[in-house]
């Protein structure tokens, strides 16, 4: 093996490992679900102004999403909202309880 072929071969190599964890393992059979997670308990996406995981400031932030079974997001029962209207879980962000910006 020549020392370029040694090189690509490692190279791919550490490709496909990197690509295996692009997914989490928690990620496996389960889905992103939006407005579910409770204030810094979200896996990720939190808006403008996170990082990520942990990162929602608010109880049920429509645009934090945590890991679901797959298939059961928009069953998951939640309470009302302030203004009364039903909450639910769903595959897309949400433009419902954003933190305040201040």
């Amino acid at each position: 093996m020549t020392t370029k072929t040694t090189a690509l071969t490692l190279a791919t190599a550490l490709a496909a490992a990197f690509a295996a964890q692009a997914v989490p393992a928690a990620a496996a059979g389960q889905e992103k679900c939006f407005g579910v997670a409770m204030a810094g308990k979200n896996d990720c996406a939190a808006g403008p102004g996170t990082t990520c995981a942990g990162t929602s400031k608010v109880d049920y932030q429509g645009n934090a999403w945590s890991f679901v079974e797959e298939g059961k997001c928009t069953q998951i029962s939640l309470p009302a909202g302030k203004d009364g209207m039903a909450r639910m879980g769903s595959l897309t962000a949400l433009e419902r309880d954003l933190p305040m910006e201040g």
